[in-house]
């Protein structure tokens, strides 16, 4: 089942569980997330990347949209991070069905206007649309654009923002980053932000930079009212370890005895996080 992000999450927020978005760059990814998804029955986006998109190419979204089809769970393509319009044009012309406009790092009425002007166009195709006020911070060791000091989300500012923008989603920050966490690093949700973010606007709200938060946190913030996880380090964390692991036997060279252990390990992290953000058997939701 095939939808955009506004439908998907519409039906998240009033059951309180959250969507997990998972950066999927190739199809043995691919395949594992649908495969996990179709077994727990959860609702499910997968999120590219305009790096990602760069590298898999166009095609690789043509594929994307046939499994959606072929599957029994709710599926939305959403472009993770678009920097320019020219991206967020160029992901509605390939079959996204959501796209993320990200000038987190602009001046506010800056962000208000592209924010703008990307709603006008996608909700014109029926293609949903996140933005993101305040910055994500970074770990060093991840792709997406990040800011070296964690700029929370203002609730004052997020209520003017949404009601200028019409946006659909809003990523929110509230002291996650992107990427693995360093060990010296301690990750700290302010979930006393989020209780007033989620009692000053109405729609969906979006947490990036979810992979390695404490899983109590991560529960907390969706009984909260978080209706979208990112995950993008932790699935590649677990499936490229067990790569390095296979590969060490030199004779192994053919695709289908290299990859389906990998995906296996894989699995086990996305049955993790499905569980975590209450989406398993949410498929029910939407019959």
């Amino acid at each position: 089942m095939l939808m955009n992000m506004k439908q998907l999450l519409k039906v998240a927020q009033e059951n309180h569980f959250a969507v997990p978005a998972f950066n999927t760059s190739s199809n043995m990814i691919l395949k594992g997330v649908m495969e996990a998804c179709h077994e727990k029955q959860a609702p499910v986006i997968i999120a590219i990347h305009p790096d990602e998109l760069s590298f898999v190419g166009d095609s690789f979204v043509a594929s994307v949209i046939e499994e959606a089809y072929k599957s029994d769970v709710p599926v939305v393509i959403h472009l993770d991070h678009g920097a320019t319009f020219e991206q967020i044009v160029h992901a509605i012309r390939c079959g996204f069905t959501s796209v993320m406009i990200d000038a987190s790092q602009m001046p506010f009425e800056d962000n208000v206007a592209i924010t703008k002007k990307v709603v006008e166009t996608a909700h014109a195709v029926n293609v949903s649309v996140e933005a993101e006020l305040g910055t994500i911070g970074k770990t060093g060791n991840d792709v997406e654009p990040s800011a070296n000091k964690i700029i929370y989300t203002d609730p004052a500012l997020a209520k003017e923002f949404v009601e200028k923008t019409s946006v659909d989603t809003l990523a929110i920050a509230i002291g996650t980053a992107h990427g693995i966490y360093p060990k010296n690093m301690k990750p700290k949700l302010r979930l006393d932000l989020l209780k007033v973010l989620r009692d000053t606007i109405n729609i969906p709200l979006v947490l990036h930079g979810g992979s390695s938060n404490p899983d109590d946190e991560i529960a907390e913030s969706v009984k909260i009212g978080i209706s979208k996880i990112n995950i993008s380090s932790d699935i590649k964390e677990a499936f490229y370890r067990k790569c390095r692991e296979v590969l060490q036997d030199p004779f192994i060279r053919e695709p289908n005895e290299i990859y389906p252990p990998c995906i296996k390990a894989m699995k086990e992290v996305i049955y993790h996080k499905i569980d975590l953000f209450n989406d398993a058997d949410k498929v029910k939701f939407y019959k």
